[in-house]
């Protein structure tokens, strides 16, 4: 092409080399391993002298074509795609620190993330640092000598605080730490932390890249040097992503822009809504006016993205009985999807933590989080309010 294309057309038109087929779709490349002619050609793959595929643990074709575009959209230098977006969170900790390493991490994260950092991490001589999100006194005070990295989830799951990447980024080269940053609830397409001195980004490509809740998958994009030694570590641990499910989310990039639009637009309009709800406590989203945030978000992010979360009058047993009446709305532990779906953290995925422990990372006993999909926003609005008069009965 004779002028740089956009990213969103480069996830669209981004392909593997056409077979002698001429398909306009990518094939599937469903094979364990690849042949070579000549034993040099084999050894020069093994010796990284060239780009030929060897196995797909290593690399694989369809797999190239989503990390490809992945790149593309997150404007980062090289990538790597693994089974799950937990494996890909974990080999990013793993690859690139050591024994005797210190970690920061934000407070808000993911429940399985914060078990890795705080449970596993340890027993291999990593220490990590619990930050609040916001708190800037925190972060300069939990510095250590030995710390490494910087990780962060913005917006955070579930309480959807919006971290100041600026700031983070900043922070990051006063100290010489890696920046990690979780992009999986704004995807790249309203996001880029790249743009703030992100070293590192990751996707749970499960939630908005697949989009219909379909296959598992993780992508870690960022620094040529540190996602080789990413590689590395992926390529000898063995967390890789499969063929068929590279090609399902290559395919589905082709229209995350286009369900973005209508995600986004069915969250702001659920989010404002529930503002006047009698049921509800306070209402959560980073496009809202009255999120403590909003500031930030406006000024990183183009759209508040699809998930939003509010507090339900009656705590635990409220928030169950509201999942127990929804009629539309799906009640499962993933996000992202085409449909809506509603979970109740602290009854579900923060359930094996402690009070302190979920007080800690800002679950309340009665958080409601709603993954907006792509129905008629008044026909999930109509279920939640339904289920929310349920819960109050």
């Amino acid at each position: 092409m004779s002028q740089e294309l956009h990213p969103i057309t480069k996830a669209i038109r981004i392909q593997t080399a056409k077979t002698g087929q001429n398909e306009h779709s990518t094939p599937l490349y469903l094979t364990s391993s690849f042949t070579f002619d000549e034993a040099e050609t084999m050894r020069a793959a093994f010796a990284d002298e060239n780009d030929k595929n060897i196995y797909s643990r290593f690399s694989n074709p369809n797999v190239d074509e989503f990390v490809a575009k992945m790149c593309a959209l997150e404007e980062a230098e090289d990538g790597f795609a693994t089974s799950t977006g937990m494996s890909a969170v974990f080999s990013s900790f793993m690859a690139l620190m050591k024994n005797g390493d210190h970690l920061l991490c934000c407070s808000s994260v993911f429940g399985s993330t914060y078990t890795i950092v705080n449970k596993y991490l340890p027993r291999y001589g990593i220490t990590c640092t619990l930050i609040p999100a916001g708190d800037k006194a925190a972060w300069e005070a939990a510095v250590q000598p030995n710390t490494k990295m910087l990780y962060l989830e913005t917006p955070t799951n579930p309480q959807l605080e919006v971290i100041d990447l600026e700031y983070a980024g900043l922070f990051c080269k006063k100290h010489n730490l890696i920046f990690n940053v979780d992009n999986c609830f704004a995807t790249p397409l309203l996001q880029q932390p790249v743009k703030y001195g992100a070293d590192i980004i990751i996707h749970s490509a499960t939630k908005w890249i697949d989009g219909q809740g379909r296959v598992l998958g993780g992508v870690i994009v960022g620094r040529k040097d540190l996602i080789h030694e990413i590689y590395l570590f992926c390529r000898n641990t063995g967390p890789a992503m499969s063929p068929f499910n590279a090609w399902v989310l290559s395919k589905s990039l082709e229209t995350l822009d286009v369900r973005l639009e209508r995600h986004c637009a069915n969250a702001l309009k659920i989010a404002e809504d529930l503002q006047s709800n009698k049921s509800v406590t306070w209402v959560k989203y980073p496009f809202l006016k009255t999120h403590p945030q909003y500031e930030i978000a406006v000024k990183q992010m183009k759209r508040g993205g699809g998930v939003l979360c509010f507090e339900i009058k009656g705590g635990v047993e409220a928030g169950r009985k509201f999942l127990d009446s929804l009629e539309l709305l799906s009640v499962t532990a993933n996000l992202g999807d085409s449909r809506s779906i509603a979970s109740h953290p602290a009854s579900t995925t923060h359930s094996k933590l402690t009070d302190a422990e979920r007080a800690a990372v800002g679950i309340t006993p009665g958080l409601i989080r709603i993954s907006a999909g792509l129905e008629y926003a008044d026909d999930v609005l109509n279920d939640i309010h339904q289920a929310l008069e349920k819960s109050q009965a």
